[in-house]
């Protein structure tokens, strides 16, 4: 098998292929994705992990080997709408307390392209959250402490503090951003 290439600077993204033992290099994507679109569809998640991969896949396609280039994208979905990255702190108040008390999903797609012959399989994963009811100062004190404007729906599940998710339905993997038994299977390793 050749090199696996990871088209994402997601700390979180490495650490999950870290945690997997799979032995690969990291180069971002340049692929500047639309930030337009707030009606959920899975075509619409899975087309940006495909755009991510697809652009590193190109810069590696002239050389004679296969690298398996990894490109995924994240989105938290409520109410049929996607939650973005938050532009500001009013943003991330506005979409956790949005979340508060309610159960949403968190999708990611997946895909994986051959830099060889551009040939690639996608695939994307399901979980859903459920928050418990926040206070104010709980929002506030998450906004001022883990600064979650990188991250979709306002928030990192591994950083929230206790008291804050009453439950999770699925890979948790997912909900930090790769979930790894889809990796696995589309790199069949």
């Amino acid at each position: 098998m050749g090199k696996i290439i990871l088209a994402s600077s997601s700390p979180r993204r490495s650490g999950i292929l870290k945690k997997m033992k799979l032995d690969f290099d990291v180069i971002p994507s340049e692929y500047d994705e639309p930030h337009n679109q707030t009606a959920f569809s899975y075509d619409f998640v899975e087309n940006l992990a495909y755009n991510k991969a697809l652009d590193v896949a190109k810069k590696l396609h002239t050389e004679n080997k296969s690298h398996f280039v990894i490109g995924a994208d994240t989105i938290v979905v409520i109410d049929n709408q996607i939650l973005g990255k938050p532009k500001n702190y009013q943003e991330a108040e506005q979409m956790l307390k949005h979340l508060s008390g309610k159960t949403h999903f968190v999708v990611t797609g997946v895909a994986v392209i051959n830099s060889q012959n551009l040939e690639y399989n996608i695939k994307s994963d399901t979980t859903y959250v459920t928050f418990e009811e926040l206070t104010d100062s709980q929002i506030k004190y998450y906004i001022d402490n883990y600064k979650p404007f990188d991250k979709a729906g306002s928030y990192g599940i591994q950083e929230l503090p206790e008291g804050y998710v009453k439950s999770v339905d699925g890979d948790l993997d997912n909900v930090i951003g790769l979930p790894s038994k889809v990796v696995k299977e589309l790199l069949q390793v």
